[in-house]
């Protein structure tokens, strides 16, 4: 002001504004209903989610969709599967591609080599005489007995390595429907007697997913006694497979890193690990029902939690 003129008004003004907390955690929506369960017989699970609504602000949580407050398991179908009556074992009618890792590592030994054959012959019985449009492909892993053949399996010089000579993983056979023609092929497998490369096996698996059919299911069944050459290397191939199909091992007796195996199998790990205690229980054909009825359901329903 100036001159007896009059003072100003106020020349701001102040209003509250979000006074909300900073932190907010996110809300979640009610239990879904229960699955159905994931197996006709021999032990299945049924699962419930919660799906956030809100999502949470700032340094508010949220539970990760793995987490127990927003996905539940309970058990189903505890029944032992009913077989045919001219059936060993249980059969599946299903559209699949399968690809069978056998091992065929020297701590095997005479008696554990005999027992995988057998059993991926039970496996092939299992396809075989069923109204199922299921292809398979077999793929016999090994290893170079020295290091030196090791480092050139995985050498960086960009030089050809035969895999089947130099690293043992051999192809015994590329997806195929006959069963029959299958079974001669498996029977004709000469045991390898080198080290684990799990890694590559599955990384083979992964390429001979390639040649499979978009319309069906695709699925790599290992089986495996021990330790591979490389967890790291497995752990990554284990991840690569499962982005293209569910992945299940068969552990065989106490020897195998069930721990790591956990990791590498799709989860959840419940329903994709078969574990056998000996090479005498491999032989049996309830081992190979097991595995049948982990990934074979009669109906159209949800077979596996997740890849990732």
């Amino acid at each position: 002001m100036r001159h007896g003129g009059a003072p100003c008004g106020e020349t701001s003004d102040t209003k509250a504004c979000n006074v909300q907390a900073c932190e907010k955690d996110c809300k979640l929506s009610r239990w879904t209903k229960w699955s159905t369960c994931s197996k006709d017989c021999d032990g299945g699970t049924k699962k419930r989610m919660k799906f956030v609504k809100t999502p949470a602000e700032g340094e508010g949580k949220c539970p990760g969709k793995w987490d127990k407050a927003r996905l539940e398991f309970s058990d189903c179908n505890m029944k032992r599967c009913k077989l045919e009556s001219t059936s060993t074992v249980l059969k599946c009618n299903r559209t699949f591609d399968i690809v069978l890792l056998v091992d065929g590592s020297g701590s095997l030994g005479k008696r554990g080599w005999a027992a995988e054959v057998k059993a991926a012959n039970t496996f092939v019985d299992a396809l075989t005489g069923t109204n199922g449009q299921a292809q398979l492909a077999v793929i016999l892993y090994s290893g170079p007995r020295t290091w030196s053949g090791v480092r050139k399996c995985f050498a960086k010089s960009g030089k050809k390595v035969d895999i089947e000579k130099v690293c043992n993983i051999k192809t015994v056979t590329h997806f195929e429907k006959d069963m029959k023609k299958v079974k001669g092929l498996v029977n004709a497998m000469k045991w390898p007697r080198g080290s684990t490369l799990t890694s590559m096996a599955l990384l083979r698996a992964k390429a001979e997913l390639g040649l499979g059919r978009g319309s069906a299911h695709s699925i790599v069944i290992a089986i495996t006694d021990g330790r591979p050459l490389s967890f790291r290397n497995t752990l990554l191939a284990s991840r690569s497979v499962r982005k293209s199909a569910r992945l299940i091992w068969v552990p065989v007796t106490k020897y195998a890193p069930l721990k790591q195996i956990k990791k590498w199998a799709t989860r959840r790990w419940q329903e994709n690990l078969i574990k056998v205690n000996s090479f005498g229980a491999l032989e049996k054909p309830e081992v190979i029902t097991h595995l049948v009825a982990a990934f074979c359901p009669k109906k159209d329903i949800e077979i596996e939690f997740g890849r990732k």
